[in-house]
């Protein structure tokens, strides 16, 4: 059984079981996502990955102690989703402004995470903010695939340049002054050599099962 760390609030105690998992994403429709698997995969089939994506990570939420679970959605929801997780609508503007909108919408501690880690566990996402202020995943690819806010504050985000080699660094940059513990290094699916290899990674998950049979049917 997952045990649930206490997290040190306001002269209090908080556990991880009161903070609030966020998940953002796309829907995951052909040619809205995934679009650098094509090729060797077509639209269709970047889409049926990026679902199976989806649902593992949001499967590992289900499973991770949480006061809310929820998904900041671009699009609308499929079946997909599972009982339990909340559907919140994305801000508009740059990703920066999306993700500062998702922290904004949280009264206490949350931890946000994208679509393009399946590989994730409950015991990397059962966060402890006892005596820590932030908590930052980074990924291979130079940005960061977990960030997590004992207090939530959108001016962490604002600003900072996405979906650049240098991302993470920048980000980890604004959390300067902040008591912050790093989670490991994640590889986020951006390519066909990444999918491999985060298949690699959870091998008993719906993603690899689906790139498996996706491969297979190439042969």
């Amino acid at each position: 059984m997952l045990q649930e760390p206490a997290a040190r609030e306001g002269g209090g105690l908080v556990k991880s079981s009161a903070v609030t998992l966020l998940v953002i994403a796309k829907e995951p429709r052909p040619g809205r996502v995934k679009t650098r698997l094509t090729p060797p995969f077509t639209p269709e089939e970047a889409a049926a990955l990026a679902e199976a994506a989806l649902a593992d990570t949001l499967d590992v939420v289900v499973r991770t102690p949480a006061g809310r679970r929820v998904l900041v959605l671009d699009g609308a929801p499929g079946p997909w989703l599972p009982a339990g997780v909340e559907v919140v609508p994305q801000g508009r503007g740059g990703l920066d402004e999306r993700l500062a909108a998702a922290f904004a919408g949280c009264d206490g501690p949350a931890l946000l995470i994208g679509m393009d880690t399946p590989q994730v566990t409950p015991e990397l996402l059962t966060v402890d903010f006892a005596e820590c202020d932030a908590w930052f995943g980074p990924a291979a690819d130079g940005g960061f695939w977990a960030l997590g806010l004992a207090a939530p504050d959108p001016a962490l985000l604002r600003g900072v340049p996405m979906s650049r080699p240098d991302t993470g660094a920048a980000q980890r940059r604004r959390l300067d002054g902040l008591r912050v513990r790093d989670l490991p290094l994640l590889r986020d699916v951006d390519t066909a050599r990444d999918a491999a290899a985060v298949a690699g990674a959870a091998p008993g998950g719906r993603f690899a099962t689906v790139l498996a049979e996706l491969t297979a049917a190439r042969r």
